[in-house]
C-alpha cells in the first residue's frame, strides 16, 4: 500500500468513526434505544410512537443494524446484545466525560474536583468486559494447579465486581473469596460470584479498601483489580503494603491493571491516561519500572509481569511474592 493510500485509508477511517458515534447519538436522542429496550418494534411502530419521518428513520435504523447497535428480525427491529450492555455509564458512549477534555488540556479543569468514587463505580459497573483477560489472568496463575496451593485463600481488596478474582476460584472448587469494596461494588461482586455457582465460597466485606481490618499473614492471594492506576503514589503505596500485610509469607500479591507499554501510540492506551486525568485525581498507567518499585518498597519480590493478551483496553498482570 502506497503513503497515499495509507493516508486516504486513515481518512476514510476517521469519517467512519466519526459518523459511527453520531449514528448512537441520533438513535439515543430520537428515543430509539429507549423504545427498543422495551422490546422489537417495526417501522411503523417506531414512526409513529416517536414521531419520525419514516424514509430518513429507515435509513438511520439501516446505518444501525450496519454497525451492530441493531438487529433486525423479520420486518422487527431489536437491539444487539452489545447495545443492551450499555449502562447508565457509558449509554452517551462518554460524551459527558470527554467533553471536558479540552478545559483539561487548557489547564482549566481541576483535578481534585473529580470523583474516584463514581469512576470507581464505572469500573464495577463495566468490568464484565474483561472476563476473557480474568479466563486468560487465572488460567497463567494456575490456580489449583500441579504444585500449588490446594483450596487458596483469596483476598480481592477493592474487588469491584469481582471478575479477576471469580475467574481465579472457578480453577479451584476448594478456593475461597474475601472481597472488600463499598456496598453497591459488592452486590455486583456477588451477583458475578453466584452467576458461576461459587457464592458459597465467597465472604463479603463492607469497607474501604484502605480503611478494612484485615488478619495478617492470612491470605494466599491477595487481589488489586483495577485499582491502583486510579490512585496517586501515596496512596496507591498503602494500599500494595496493606495488601502485602494481609498476605502469607510465601503468598502472592496480583496486580491487575494498566501499564505503560512498548509504544507511546497506542490508542487504547493513550485513551486510558486521558480517561485517568478526566475522573481521578492523581491516577495515572505507571511503566512496568514504577510498579516494580512500588512491589519492593512494600517488601516483596520475585516480579513477574505479563500483558493481557485477551484484553481490549491493554490491561497487564503483575505477581509479586511476599518472602517467607
Amino acid at each position: 500500500m502506497s503513503a497515499q493510500d495509507r493516508t486516504l485509508e486513515q481518512y476514510h477511517q476517521l469519517m467512519q468513526i466519526n459518523a459511527a458515534s453520531h449514528l448512537v447519538r441520533a438513535a439515543r436522542s430520537l428515543g430509539i434505544l429507549a423504545e427498543l429496550r422495551k422490546g422489537q418494534r417495526t417501522l411503523e411502530q417506531l414512526s409513529e410512537s416517536l414521531r419520525l419521518s419514516r424514509e430518513p428513520a429507515s435509513g438511520l435504523l439501516d446505518a444501525l443494524i450496519a454497525i451492530g447497535i441493531i438487529e433486525k428480525y423479520g420486518d422487527d427491529y431489536a437491539l444487539s446484545q452489545a447495545a443492551q450492555l450499555l449502562c447508565q455509564y457509558d449509554e452517551d458512549l462518554g460524551d459527558a466525560r470527554w467533553q471536558r477534555l479540552p478545559d483539561l488540556v487548557r489547564g482549566q479543569s481541576d483535578r481534585q474536583q473529580n470523583d474516584e468514587q463514581r469512576h470507581f463505580d464505572y469500573l464495577a459497573a463495566t468490568q464484565w468486559i474483561h472476563t476473557p483477560a480474568a479466563m486468560e489472568a487465572a488460567e497463567i496463575l494456575d490456580i489449583g494447579g500441579q504444585g500449588e496451593v490446594a483450596g487458596p485463600k483469596i483476598l480481592d481488596l477493592g474487588c469491584g465486581s469481582a471478575v479477576w478474582s471469580c475467574a481465579m476460584a472457578y480453577r479451584d472448587p476448594e478456593a475461597t473469596i474475601s472481597a472488600v469494596d463499598n456496598r453497591e461494588a459488592l452486590d455486583a461482586a456477588e451477583s458475578t460470584a453466584n452467576s458461576i455457582g461459587i457464592l458459597d465460597r465467597f465472604e463479603a466485606k463492607v469497607s474501604d479498601p484502605l480503611e478494612a481490618e484485615l488478619p495478617a499473614d492470612h491470605f494466599d492471594w491477595v487481589v488489586l483489580a483495577q485499582r491502583l492506576s486510579c490512585l496517586g503514589p501515596d496512596v496507591a503505596s498503602r494500599l500494595v503494603t496493606k495488601a502485602a500485610w494481609a498476605a502469607k509469607p510465601g503468598g502472592r500479591i496480583v496486580v491487575i491493571d494498566l501499564f505503560r507499554g512498548p509504544s507511546r501510540f497506542n490508542l487504547a492506551e493513550c485513551v486510558q491516561v486521558l480517561n485517568l486525568q478526566l475522573e481521578t485525581r492523581q491516577g495515572t498507567v505507571r511503566t512496568l519500572e514504577q510498579m516494580e518499585s512500588e512491589l519492593r518498597e512494600a517488601g516483596l519480590d520475585d516480579i513477574q509481569f505479563v500483558f493481557l493478551s485477551r484484553s481490549r483496553a491493554n490491561l497487564g498482570m503483575s505477581v509479586a511474592t511476599k518472602p517467607r
